[in-house]
Formats: C-alpha cells, structure tokens, sequence
C-alpha cells in the first residue's frame, strides 16, 4: 500500500510562487507514475501536471503550462510541483496521485493512491 501526503500549500498573492511536494511511503516509488490534481470548490477534479514513473516524460494542462513544473526526486521518494505567477484561477486543493508502472493519465479514476490534499488560495 503506497501512501502520499502532499504539503506546501497556503495562502499567496497574483504572480506569486508556491511549491508543493508529495511525499510517498509504503512503496516503490521509483516504478510509480505521478500526478497533480486540484480541485476547485463546485468544480470537478482535474488534471494538472505528471511525470512517468522513469521520470522521462511530463505532461501538463494547458491551463498551467508554462507555468508549472513538475518533478521528482526518487532518492527522496517526493514530486514536486513548482508553481509560478500563480492565478486566482488556481486556487483550489491539490491532490497527488499515483499509479504503478504506467503513463500519465489525466482521468481521476486512472490513479490507485492519492494524497488527503493541500489547499492552495491565491488572493488579489
């Protein structure tokens, strides 16, 4: 069983940066794929960044492209999600998920472990 607990979270300002990190245990996290979700209040989860699980490959949503990154440091067994000029759009609560041995997916449903969340709030 593979436990994720992100943190990093809080309260900016528009145009400032954050970085979020997940922590996982219980695993190998070296053989798992990686994602950041967030969730806005009224809205559905969506998908933001991923890394396969070789670290090779990242993906983003156009919505925070260019100014995300996604990362991972398997000697740490953390991803990271570096985020800059932050949005009052991206508040929302950020979720990590993973999936073994897999690509990167965008569908919620696709990823078996994720974290409890942390709340991301950007303020005018």
């Amino acid at each position: 069983q593979v436990t994720l607990v992100e943190s990093g979270g809080g309260l900016v300002q528009a145009g400032d940066s954050l970085r979020l990190s997940c922590a996982a245990s219980g695993g190998t996290f070296s053989r798992i794929s990686m994602a950041w979700f967030r969730q806005a209040p009224g809205k559905e989860r969506e998908f933001a960044a991923g890394i396969s699980w070789t670290g090779d490959n990242t993906y983003y949503a156009d919505s925070v492209k260019g100014r995300f990154t996604i990362s991972r440091d398997n000697a740490k067994n953390t991803v990271y999600l570096r985020m800059n000029s932050l949005k009052l759009e991206d508040t929302a609560v950020y979720f990590c998920a993973g999936r073994y041995y897999s690509g990167v997916y965008s569908r919620p449903a696709d990823y078996n472990y994720w974290g409890q969340g942390t709340q991301v709030t950007v303020s005018s």
